[in-house]
């Protein structure tokens, strides 16, 4: 056990600290290239931002890859998905794509993982059901894929917040491979990316100096597709709930996000100042204190994803998963998350 918990140890510690001290120069590389965010619109930041801070993250993965990795066909897949959404993030970062181009990108991404590297959603199970895809396996992985780039990157919108998500949920399977004595390539690939993220954090933890942009936002969601897709393979997490609640926090975003742009009539894939971290801003918390409360909501579910893989029966659990759900529903009823209820208030009181 003691050399196990110690190659963890160096396998988050050594991306952690390259990343830290690779950053700065990146930094200067971003502002050469002009990929910088500039403040207006959407944005909330008040200064011109590099935003390259994922090539740190991919760059520390590769590092931590070489060390600790094994040569596969997977590993070949995944190397070479990873390249395609770095690229298609870089020229994003640089050139600002138009989202069918980013599109592309994902989907060849999402291609070599299922029909190369053939890590695959094949079966779920959850809270007692199984399901069995058959020919919707190919499909439905790629479509697993591309969701979890998007949700991401779509809530990649305050210091901190997408990094922070991310290291939370590598942590959380971290753990639970190491309860359940799983050490293979998703053990490797979510404690060499939990050191690579905790060190972009470093630098993109309110005030921040740099931006993960969507190079960083997209690989990070693209990791955390894979791992996920590995980990459906064995017992670890053979219950589709153990992925995906670490990740409730922007999957509910993306959901509110495309069910309020729809009631509005407007395109899905366009950007609006109405997300979690938005509703909680308009509450007039501060950043660092928007950013606390959301890694406090994830971490709730992440403990309630532990217990659920100890916890035998799944009790504690389950009243756990129920309390959130509550905090949702109520959160829900309480802001613009999804309606205007200012306006549905209007609309009721003119039927009366």
């Amino acid at each position: 056990m003691c050399d196990l918990i110690g190659q963890i140890l160096l396998m988050v510690f050594i991306p952690f600290a390259f990343v830290v001290l690779v950053m700065p120069f990146i930094k200067k590389m971003a502002i050469r290239l002009d990929a910088v965010d500039t403040p207006g619109g959407r944005h909330i930041h008040k200064k011109v931002m590099p935003k390259l801070g994922g090539l740190g993250i991919f760059l520390g993965f590769l590092l931590g890859y070489m060390i600790f990795g094994e040569h596969s066909e997977q590993m070949n897949s995944i190397l070479i998905g990873s390249f395609i959404i770095v690229i298609t993030g870089l020229c994003d970062d640089i050139c600002d794509l138009k989202p069918w181009e980013k599109l592309i990108g994902q989907v060849v991404a999402a291609c070599i993982i299922t029909f190369y590297g053939k890590i695959l959603l094949v079966d779920v199970s959850a809270f007692g059901i199984y399901l069995n895809f058959g020919i919707l396996t190919y499909p439905l992985t790629i479509l697993f894929i591309l969701a979890c780039i998007n949700c991401i990157n779509l809530i990649d919108g305050l210091d901190g917040l997408s990094g922070g998500i991310s290291a939370i949920y590598y942590l959380t399977i971290g753990i639970i491979g190491v309860i359940v004595g799983k050490v293979d390539l998703e053990f490797v690939l979510t404690f060499v990316m939990l050191g690579a993220t905790l060190g972009f954090l470093v630098h993109n933890f309110y005030p921040a100096k740099i931006f993960a942009g969507d190079t960083g936002s997209m690989f990070m969601g693209f990791i955390i597709a894979v791992i996920a897709l590995l980990g459906f393979k064995n017992v670890t997490m053979t219950s589709l709930v153990i992925p995906l609640l670490v990740l409730a926090i922007p999957i509910l975003d993306t959901l509110f996000a495309i069910i309020r742009r729809t009631l509005k009539g407007e395109k899905i894939y366009e950007g609006d100042a109405c997300h979690v971290h938005h509703q909680l801003l308009n509450r007039n918390f501060s950043q660092r204190t928007t950013v606390l409360i959301i890694y406090f909501i994830d971490l709730l579910f992440a403990f309630a994803s532990i217990v659920y893989v100890i916890d035998t029966d799944n009790k504690f659990s389950y009243i756990v998963y129920g309390i959130l759900i509550i905090i949702v529903l109520l959160f829900i009823w309480n802001t613009n998350i999804i309606f205007d209820r200012k306006e549905l208030k209007k609309k009721f009181r003119g039927r009366k």
